[in-house]
Order: C-alpha cells, then sequence, then structure tokens
C-alpha cells in the first residue's frame, strides 16, 4: 500500500488531480506487490489503468496484489482510492505485468 498526501500542484485544469500522478502510484504499487514475490529486481512490462471518477481529495491511496507469478513475471492488480473526510472513494483500478530485471532474470 502506498499513501500520497495531495497538493495543490498535483491538480490539472479542471481542479482534480492529474491522471498522471494516478499512473505514478499504480505503476510503484504494481511494482512492489510484484517485487514481494519476486524479488527486489524487477521492473513494470505494462500497465492499463481505468480511471473511475475524478479524484479531488486530501489523500490517495493505492494498493496494489499479485494476482498470478511464476518465476519471472507476476500479474498484479491495483486500486487506488480517494480520500477526503476520512471517506474513500475508489477513483482508479490497474492490471499489470511486473518482470525480474537483470542478472535475476536467469535465476531457475
Amino acid at each position: 500500500m502506498l499513501a500520497l498526501s495531495t497538493r495543490p500542484e498535483f491538480l490539472q485544469q479542471h481542479g482534480f488531480i492529474h491522471g498522471g500522478v494516478l499512473s505514478y502510484l499504480v505503476d510503484s504499487a504494481l511494482a512492489f506487490a510484484g517485487g514481494s514475490v519476486l524479488g527486489p529486481t524487477v521492473v513494470t512490462v505494462e500497465y492499463k489503468v481505468n480511471y473511475l471518477r475524478p479524484a479531488r481529495c486530501e489523500r490517495l491511496v493505492a494498493t496494489g496484489v499479485v494476482e498470478s507469478s511464476g518465476k519471472r513475471i507476476a500479474v498484479c492488480r491495483c486500486e487506488v482510492v480517494a480520500i477526503e473526510a476520512q471517506k474513500e472513494t475508489p477513483c482508479a483500478i490497474a492490471q499489470g505485468t511486473i518482470a525480474v530485471q537483470g542478472s535475476d532474470a536467469t535465476r531457475t
């Protein structure tokens, strides 16, 4: 789980948290989830984000979980919630593939 306190610099032209900020959280949460089963030398191969609703909040929390893994890759899922006045509202969901990088990629 990753949390980020929002700041005015994170807003886009309509006053919502920019999708790139949500995407940053998704990428990081997916990589941490994948790394929990593959080890620390992992990279994101790909991911897809579905933005459910605009986020206007004090804090964002991203939670990544491993759906399936092998020796070199893991498929992970992530949910991002916007927290405002202690109310959690889902604002994005994502799925991605995480892979072992470098010399660890040859492990058996």
